[in-house]
């Protein structure tokens, strides 16, 4: 029986695919390069910062990394979070599935988790959350998962994982927890949504009797 889901953070609570693109083009501009590639974008929006920066830099030999690393660190993303938008039907399916099942989150995000959870009022709706800064490997290395699961003393059959990458495919996979292709047909995945509340009616959660 399902009793624990988990959550990816980009591409799944929010879109957040513009405060990625409008982040690391930042760090571009400030070392007077240029911005990012359409490839560029999509491997920021999977991957951790440290390997962001590693991946968007790579072809700028002149600059730091140490230089590049300190300067994100500097940086405030409250003004990034305006380009966040929250999936519309989150908080309804966060509320609906609370009597029943555990929710935790694993993201590649670090230091700013914190802040989306407060400013976003979401950090109730978690009873764990790991990110790149406290798993001992960040994503696709399943060690999210499993100290999510030694957390919660649940099996991998009792868990689900909702992502929308291949990242997340990696993850979930390496763990062996069934995973929910949030809004990403192209992925292999046990099931395909686009929406939280359709995920409702997936059978291990109409098993549990939930109703919107």
């Amino acid at each position: 029986m399902l009793k624990l889901v988990v959550f990816d953070c980009d591409g799944v609570l929010f879109d957040s695919r513009e405060a990625n693109r409008v982040y690391y083009n930042d760090l571009l501009a400030h070392f007077s390069c240029p911005p990012m590639s359409m490839e560029e974008l999509e491997y920021v929006h999977m991957h951790n910062v440290a390997d962001s920066i590693r991946h968007i830099f790579h072809k700028h030999h002149q600059i730091s990394r140490e230089a590049v690393s300190s300067y994100s660190q500097s940086l405030d993303y409250t003004p990034y979070l305006r380009h966040m938008q929250m999936a519309p039907d989150l908080k309804q399916f966060l509320q609906i599935i609370t009597p029943r099942c555990h929710r935790a989150i694993s993201t590649n995000r670090t230091t700013s988790m914190d802040m989306i959870l407060d400013i976003f009022e979401l950090r109730q709706h978690f009873e764990i959350v790991m990110t790149a800064a406290n798993a001992p490997r960040p994503k696709p290395a399943p060690d999210a998962l499993h100290v999510i699961l030694d957390h919660f003393q649940l099996r991998p059959d009792e868990a689900i994982f909702i992502g929308d990458s291949t990242v997340d495919q990696a993850h979930s996979a390496a763990a062996g927890v069934d995973l929910i292709a949030f809004g990403n047909p192209a992925l292999e995945a046990r099931w395909h949504v686009s929406t939280f509340m359709e995920i409702l009616a997936l059978p291990p959660f109409a098993t549990l009797g939930l109703q919107p």
